[in-house]
């Protein structure tokens, strides 16, 4: 079967399963020790970054489970875009340590360095051999019991079936992943939210918009992916600047929680379109942050994209909140675009070039982005130029057309 001929049925074959049981509240962490025990783990490694350990987030967590006599081994040296050598290293902790379970407490990072930790405590080989690609073996084993504690409210990872890990040596970005992959277990407790600095509430606020957005428009789009994505947006639109402003705002960080993890739902069966394949394709080759990379694309993506789907840019613009009743599709769709461009500028959110990518490898950048997969499902077609034309307005080379 061609791969033309394998995505088209791929498109008339929708699945949508929640593997991972969802568990949210104020101070809802204090029940973590309870729910791993529960899971059958007596052991577990807690996988975070040396920031939020540093920062003493990771102590009501290591509290929870001491209290329920479950054994803490630390392995707390995650970096952003994780790549293979962290993943080895950590399973062999792991492995040397006799553990039994997982718990991430971070960003996506933390998250998906778990997912790959997992594969390779299940699997033979490294979490390399399980690629999503043809090429590759799928997952034969259910990971280890693992509980994601989110700490930004932006990838969605504790709900996703996917982990996103670097391979140095190529340079490259994959996926690993399906139902075998995903948490056991996550808790969303707001109050962990609460030491996310302004910039990293932006640029994670955004990325799970840009989850719901890529996801509502894509190809793939279908009935319980359209639900989760459209309240994704409008919790963000309502929460985000609230949570941007004032960081211990309860309410705003509940609500940009809930707006992540369903926006991470709406991404947990399928792709998601061209601003991820750009700044998944990007992370392997220029250190960026993903979210904040994201960020700085989504107002270029959604002016290329919205004539492939205007009906729905229209419904996203009111869950923006604007109100359309009496624009045209069109006009809604464009407005939709606009507040984007807004909510970026409001938000702080640095430029590519800012971010320390060279505006003069357009080429470069947009060759690797057509060969991610998440460019198909697109709701626009792409081609080489396209992406380069979505590149220059990214570095305002190219003039505006909403």
């Amino acid at each position: 079967m061609s791969m033309h001929m394998k995505v088209e049925s791929m498109m008339n074959y929708h699945t949508f399963e929640v593997p991972t049981a969802i568990k949210h509240g104020i101070g809802a962490i204090k029940h973590l020790g309870e729910e791993v025990k529960a899971l059958g783990s007596s052991k577990v490694l807690l996988v975070t970054d040396p920031g939020i350990y540093k920062a003493g987030v990771t102590k009501p967590v290591e509290a929870s489970l001491k209290e329920a006599g479950v054994e803490v081994v630390l392995f707390n040296n995650v970096e952003p875009n994780p790549p293979t050598r962290l993943i080895a290293e950590g399973s062999n902790v792991y492995t040397e340590n006799n553990c039994d379970g997982l718990v991430a407490v971070g960003g996506g990072s933390s998250m998906d360095t778990a997912k790959a930790i997992g594969v390779e405590a299940t699997h033979e080989g490294t979490v390399l051999d399980y690629e999503a690609a043809e090429s590759k073996k799928p997952l034969e084993n259910r990971i280890p019991p693992l509980a994601t504690i989110p700490t930004t409210a932006g990838t969605g990872s504790e709900v996703t079936q996917w982990a996103v890990i670097t391979d140095e040596e190529r340079e490259y970005k994959f996926n690993t992943g399906g139902p075998l992959i995903a948490a056991y277990l996550t808790i969303i407790d707001p109050e962990l939210h609460t030491s996310m600095p302004p910039h990293v509430t932006a640029m994670t606020g955004i990325d799970a918009i840009a989850h719901a957005v890529e996801c509502y428009t894509m190809k793939y789009a279908q009935p319980v992916t359209d639900a989760v994505a459209l309240l994704a947006i409008e919790y963000a639109a309502t929460y985000i600047r609230r949570a941007f402003a004032d960081g211990a705002d309860l309410e705003a960080r509940y609500g940009m929680a809930q707006a992540a993890m369903l926006a991470g739902l709406s991404y947990g069966s399928e792709s998601a379109g061209a601003a991820h394949a750009m700044s998944q394709s990007l992370g392997g080759m220029v250190p960026v942050a993903h979210g904040q990379c994201v960020a700085a694309m989504m107002g270029p993506v959604m002016e290329f994209n919205w004539k492939g789907a205007p009906g729905r840019f229209a419904r996203i613009a009111q869950a923006f909140g604007i109100n359309t009743a009496n624009m045209t599709t069109e006009e809604a769709a464009k407005a939709a675009v606009t507040y984007m461009y807004d909510l970026v500028e409001e938000l702080e959110v640095p430029s590519l070039e800012k971010q320390g990518v060279d505006p003069t490898q357009v080429e470069r950048w947009a060759n690797e982005a057509l060969n991610d997969p998440q460019t198909i499902g697109n709701p626009r077609d792409l081609t080489l130029s396209d992406y380069e034309w979505i590149y220059k307005r990214c570095f305002n080379e190219v003039p505006k057309t909403v």
